[in-house]
């Protein structure tokens, strides 16, 4: 088994959900802030939240790395010089995550003592592309989504061992290389290279004939057309001895527009996966049918193993649908005020539903709603409103960052 220590890194999108991340079991988090990220369309962060998150984090021994991988045009420049001094100043980053060469140079002049990590946005396909940012001062690199485990086992071979690698394990597939997409610019006039896709490979299409405008023709897959760029989720659940034999340093999940609910989920079962499999291999295949049933918890678009045993073949499409599997509803998250604890609502519960608790221990209590009260002390048959303060009687004793879910039909 290889002795390589393995970090979970996890994606958050807000204060609250990197809050979350960490007490469900990640090493790490990256999150995005109002700039230079290619997550435009996420809640992102202001630089206090960047602060408070990083502080929370750092409390709990988890490390925080900072998104700047946007591809930068020249307007951009000047703007990184503020921004990189005032991460150094006031964020306290472990790390900034780039592609452009031009933003690695301001971060090295700028912020020379944080880490600088290389995105997959920098198509990262060879140990030669690792030795060349490992001469420039990098010290991690995201590979590309294109590479197979056997090539992410020749880079291992062919770098400096201190040299980390970081490779997504989990989350929505891209069809474009290493997620560099000019569909969303030129049907959209939204640059993904600049945070803003507007996700064309999820929309229908039809083939219009030149001489015969208007006229549509589906592509036929069923009565509703076809979703011919819509790849399926990646997941690598039932492949953490590969991830781990390969000589990966960081598992990195996808997903910096996902719900508290989604990041719990996908934190607490890798994070248990990777720790049974390091008491022994044993114990985890023991425990494989149980991180399949939690890991289908949350919302996704079916599973595939994308490039890591080879190229992807026609099964690792959806052609059918453009819409996720959720099997399960997030209700709230569990809060302290005092010395009481209370639910902010995220959608709809009623009295006397059969909800289930999950916690980041890794136990899961199936409870029936007693009662509802809001803040002002009010009774209530059902919480219908989000966001709102809640105090609820589930017959058991509520903790912090509880959440609570419930199962669809």
């Amino acid at each position: 088994m290889s002795e390589r220590k393995i970090e979970l890194l996890i994606p958050a999108s807000s204060l609250e959900v990197l809050k979350v991340a960490v007490m469900y079991g990640a090493d790490a988090v990256y999150i995005g802030g109002e700039a230079f990220g290619l997550r435009a369309k996420a809640k992102n962060f202001t630089i206090e939240e960047m602060a408070q998150g990083v502080a929370f984090a750092h409390e709990h021994n988890v490390k925080v790395y900072v998104t700047a991988n946007i591809l930068a045009h020249n307007y951009d420049l000047a703007k990184a010089y503020e921004y990189f001094r005032e991460l150094d100043e006031k964020v306290h980053p472990d790390a900034l995550i780039i592609s452009d060469p031009g933003l690695f140079d301001i971060a090295k002049e700028v912020v020379p003592h944080i880490d600088i990590h290389i995105s997959t946005q920098a198509n990262n396909t060879n140990y030669g592309t690792y030795n060349f940012w490992y001469r420039q001062g990098a010290t991690r690199v995201v590979t590309a989504r294109e590479l197979s485990l056997n090539e992410i086992k020749q880079i291992r071979d062919n770098i400096p061992e201190d040299f980390e690698i970081e490779t997504f394990i989990h989350g929505a597939m891209c069809i474009s290389y290493s997620g560099r997409c000019l569909l969303s610019s030129f049907l959209a006039g939204r640059d993904a290279n600049r945070g803003a896709c507007t996700h064309p490979c999820r929309w229908q299409y039809h083939v219009v004939e030149e001489s015969r405008p208007g006229e549509y023709m589906p592509v036929y897959e069923n009565e509703r057309g076809t979703y011919i760029f819509n790849s399926k989720d990646l997941c690598m659940i039932e492949h953490i001895p590969d991830l781990v034999e390969s000589g990966i340093d960081s598992f990195k999940v996808e997903g910096r527009m996902k719900t508290a609910l989604y990041v719990a989920t996908v934190a607490r079962t890798y994070r248990m996966a990777i720790d049974d499999y390091r008491k022994s291999r044993e114990l985890y295949e023991s425990r494989l049918p149980f991180y399949k049933a939690e890991i289908a918890k949350c919302t996704y678009r079916k599973y595939t193993t994308g490039f890591f045993y080879g190229k992807p073949n026609e099964e690792t499409q959806i052609y059918d649908s453009n819409t996720y599997v959720k099997e399960y509803t997030y209700l709230g998250i569990v809060m302290q005020e005092g010395n009481r604890y209370c639910i902010e609502q995220r959608n709809k519960f009623s009295l006397g539903e059969q909800i289930e608790v999950m916690r980041p221990d890794g136990s899961n209590l199936s409870v029936t709603v007693r009662s509802i009260v809001d803040e002002f002390g009010h009774e209530m048959e059902s919480a219908p409103h989000p966001q709102q303060k809640l105090y609820i009687d589930l017959g058991v004793e509520l903790k912090p960052f509880d959440i609570l879910r419930r199962k669809e039909d």
